[in-house]
Parts: structure tokens; sequence; C-alpha cells
């Protein structure tokens, strides 16, 4: 025997192998738990499998736990699982030594309500919803060929590859990524933030502003969706000026960006295919385009062509198109001379008619018409300037009596009584509003002193404060060992400890009010726990024998 194994210690401990411990924890826990009923939220669901068994997880807000529903099972269960809802689920519990995992394997499942995740969700939905955030008038159409596309998603996954992928095949154009995580709590944060930040971009800059934004991310749980399902990132989304295509989980997965987004995409390979045409059939629709405007073109100057010809032949010579204007000419030349004679004979009736109006006698009739009219006007006018003359005199007379000395001295006697009067007045009013207001004040300051706490701390009573200086008005507000201030009457203070954070009933007799507890009692507000703001001192109270500690143990899982 060598020295090493003479040095070794034997030890009489049985040794098992892995797949020992492993079955022998396997039916332990498949004994104790033969038959369990839980209540969880279902997370991870995504139908059955193709083998036909459901594998999903049942959690609350502490724990989770593997389940599994066997094809056989499945296919009777009257409600099947669904994601988010919380469920009663009862089977047996069993371990899966592949992966030192244990798991439940239900053979009956009943609703038990949503839950908490589903609630939220909802509640936010409806929310956002009222507020006018998923109305359809807010949506916008997306362009028809954007010049740069802004993706925000993971960089490193497979998203970006099949978005750019597709993008190079269908139509390349700029592809602008913000990189972003799509799963865990800061998500929601970032993804807000590299939408407001596209949106911030100016036109003509270093850094293209893109012309269609694609939010995008693979499938998974709800739980792994949460971050697009986050407030701020719905607000960034229906306040974005760039349109925005959501492209978030598979086509059964739904958050509330895609409620908020101006398209909601089923994959992220769709938003790629939402985004841009396909460049070779946009080139095929403009040949046949160009080939139809040709053809079109070609066929419409053989129309032009053949109707000009047709014009031409049903056009008259210039002897025809001629014939009518000439007719005319000749007929207006011979009746020219036989009107200018007319007019000419017209005029000189009109001439003799006006030169017979205007002879000396009928010029001096009207001439005395227009005199007389005047010598009429001239006499009104008169007389209007005596009346208004007349007046202006009475109303001169009424000033200057007016305005004579025993008349003014009556009127400044009237004045400068009524004027002692007023001044009478409003010093008695003055007394009286002054001596209001002093009673007004007298009774405010007598108000604040019945008030004070001061006051009711020259009557025994003390405030108790926190370090903080606050003041402390319930028990529940201190706690063992927490320093306190006691503030007594003429603002005199003392500090002490809690000792107990305990309540404890008053043993002894009260003081009575008008006693004062002494300063230097500390120790006494210290045992008194939480009741150290009242003004009163009570007796310390026996303290309660501490219970012996609990056997130690496993103890039952309900």
């Amino acid at each position: 025997m060598s020295l090493a194994s003479e040095s070794t210690p034997q030890s009489n401990v049985g040794e098992y192998t892995v797949s020992e411990i492993s079955g022998a924890l396997k039916r332990t826990v498949e004994e104790t738990f033969c038959h369990v009923r839980i209540r969880g939220e279902v997370s991870g669901y995504r139908g059955p499998h193709s083998s036909g068994h459901a594998y999903f997880t049942l959690k609350d807000d502490r724990a989770r736990i593997d389940a599994v529903v066997w094809r056989t099972t499945f296919s009777r269960l009257a409600f099947k699982p669904e994601e988010g809802l919380e469920v009663i689920a009862t089977g047996r519990l069993t371990t899966y030594p592949n992966s030192s995992k244990y798991q439940v394997v239900i053979e009956a499942i009943e609703p038990a309500g949503a839950g908490a995740l589903m609630a939220l969700l909802n509640e936010r939905r409806l929310k956002l919803e009222a507020e006018g955030l998923f109305a359809a008038e807010r949506k916008r159409r997306l362009p028809f060929l954007p010049r740069v596309i802004g993706v925000v998603t993971s960089p490193t996954g497979a998203v970006i590859r099949d978005i750019v992928h597709r993008i190079s095949d269908r139509f390349p154009v700029h592809v602008l990524v913000w990189p972003v995580r799509v799963q865990g709590e800061t998500s929601g944060a970032e993804v807000s933030a590299a939408i407001e930040g596209f949106n911030a971009i100016e036109p003509g800059g270093a850094v293209p502003r893109p012309d269609v934004l694609i939010v995008a991310r693979g499938g998974g749980s709800l739980e792994d969706l949460w971050g697009f399902n986050d407030e701020a990132v719905v607000r960034a989304a229906a306040a974005s000026a760039i349109p925005l295509i959501s492209a978030v989980g598979h086509e059964t997965d739904w958050t509330l960006i895609d409620h908020a987004a101006d398209m909601r995409a089923p994959t992220p390979t769709g938003a790629a295919e939402m985004a841009v045409p396909v460049r070779a059939e946009l080139a095929a629709q403009i040949a046949s385009h160009n080939a139809r405007l040709a053809g079109a073109v070609s066929r419409r100057l053989d129309q032009e062509k053949k109707g000009l010809a047709a014009l031409v032949r049903a056009m008259p010579g210039i002897d025809a198109l001629l014939e009518m204007p000439r007719r005319r000419l000749d007929e207006a030349t011979t009746g020219l001379g036989s009107n200018l004679r007319h007019a000419v004979g017209e005029k000189r009736r009109l001439f003799a008619s006006a030169s017979a109006r205007l002879v000396p006698s009928t010029l001096e009739a009207s001439l005395r018409d227009k005199r007389a009219t005047l010598r009429h006007h001239g006499v009104h006018a008169d007389h209007g300037v005596r009346l208004r003359l007349d007046a202006a005199r009475r109303r001169l007379d009424r000033v200057a009596a007016d305005l004579k000395p025993h008349t003014l001295k009556a009127r400044s006697e009237a004045a400068r009584l009524s004027l002692g009067q007023l001044s009478d007045r409003l010093e008695r009013i003055e007394a009286l509003e002054r001596t209001r207001r002093r009673q007004r004040v007298d009774n405010a300051w007598r108000l604040a002193a019945s008030l004070s706490p001061l006051n009711v701390l020259e009557r025994g009573y003390v405030i108790v404060r926190d370090e903080a200086d606050n003041a402390l008005t319930r028990a529940s507000e201190l706690s063992a060992g927490m320093p306190v201030t006691l503030q007594f009457a003429g603002d005199e203070r003392r500090g002490a400890v809690v000792t107990d954070g305990e309540p404890r009933p008053v043993a002894g007799p009260v003081s009575p009010p008008g006693s004062r507890a002494p300063a230097g009692d500390a120790a006494d507000a210290r045992s008194a726990g939480g009741d150290a703001a009242a003004g009163t001192r009570s007796s310390p109270r026996p303290r309660k024998p501490r219970s012996k500690p609990a056997a130690e143990g496993q103890g039952s899982l309900f």
C-alpha cells in the first residue's frame, strides 16, 4: 500500500451514482406530491407541439414552474390554456432527470381569471385608446419609394439580417440601424428614445433623415415582448412625424405599439416587403407602360393625320371664302354717299334748333328768374342771422346775471357748508372703522393664543419629533433604537431613544392634566415606545418572555 493510500481517511458514507440520486428524487417527489392543484398565470404558451404535447410555465409574482400536458390529455381538456390567463391546474409533480428540473404534469385545467400582465395590458390599452392614440384617422400612408429606411432593433439578432436581406433583394436603399435592447427592463426606454432620435434628425444634415421607420423584434412570450407595451413606446410611436411600421413578434403576437403604428406587419420580413416595392416588378411595369405609351402616340398621330387630310378635302377655296366679304364691301361702298348726306342734314337740323333757343329775349327772361330767386334766399338768410343773434344775446345776459358778486357769495357759502358736513361724516366713519378693525385683530390674537400648541405643552404634554424635526403623532411611526427629541414647554428639548417598538397598556395611574413631566425622565420616554407623543407617563410594562425558537425542520409545502 502506498503512502498516499495510508494517509487518506476511510468513510462509511454510501456512494450513489447520478442516476440513482435522480431516480430517488423522482420517486420522492411523485410519491409526496402525487395530486396537487396549482394556481398561476400561463406564460410562454404557443399551442401544442408538433408531437401533440403542450409545454408552458405557470407563474406568480415570485416563482414559476414548468408544466406539460401530454397529447392524450390535451385532446380531452374541456378548457385549453391561453397565454396570460390565470388558471387552476390539477396534476402531479415529477422531475426531469436529464436537466435536473421539476415540472407538473397537468391532467385538468380550469380558468381562474385574467393574469396580472394581461389585466395591466388591457387597462393600459383602454387608457391610451381613450386618449385617441389608436384612432384610424391619425395613421398615415407609407411613402411609395423611400430613399432611407430607419430600423429600430437589436444589431446582433437575426431580425436585422432578414430585413436587410429582404430590402436588398427587392429594392436596395440606404438602411440606418438604431441599436437597442429588445428585451429587458431598459428595452422600452431605449426603443422610445430611438424613435424620438430618428425624428430629431434634421433633413439635409450629415446623417440622412429616414422616410419610414421599422420597429422590429422576433417572437417571444408576453414577458419577452413587454417592453413594446410600455406607455412611453406607444406615445413615441403615435407622436412620430415619420411613418412607422410595427413588426414585433410573429403574426399571432400583438403589442400596444401595433395599435399606435401607421402599419402593422406580421413579421419583420413582412415589414421590409411593406417598406419597399420589388425593383424588377417596377422595371417591368415601366417597360410595359413605355410600350403602351409609344403605341398610343403612334395611333394618335395616325388618327390626327387622317383627320387633317379629311379637313383639307372639306375646306373651300380662297375665292369661295372671300366671296361674301367682297359682296358686303361693294354694298357698303354704294351706300356710303347717301348715308353721309343724310347725316349732314340731321346735324344741320339740330344746330338750327339750338341756335333758336339762344335769342337775347330768352336769355333775359332766364336771368330775371335767377335774380328773383337770389333775392328770396337773401331775405331768408337775413332773418335767420337776426334770430341767431337774439338767442346768443339772451344766453349772454343769463350768464352775466349768474356772475354777480352776491350770487357768487351765496353759492360759495352753500358749498362750504356741504364740505363741512362731509368732513364730519368722514371723521365719524374713520373712527368707527378703526374700532372695528382693532376688535377684529384682538379676536384673531385671542384665537391664535387659544390654538397655539405651546399652551398645550404648559398643561404637561410633550411633542415627539424625529431626526428631521417632524412631529410624530402615531406609535406606528416609532421603531426600536430610533432617536427622538422631546419638546417641553418653554421650547426646552431633551433627546431620547426608543427601546421598544411594541405598544404597551398603561399599568399605573395617569398624571393629572395640570402636572408636568420632568425633563430628565428620558428613560420613561424610551420605555413607552410609540406612546411618547402623549403628555402623561405610564409605568413600564413587564417584558414578555421570549418564545422558544421553533424546531428546525423541512416543514410542509402547504
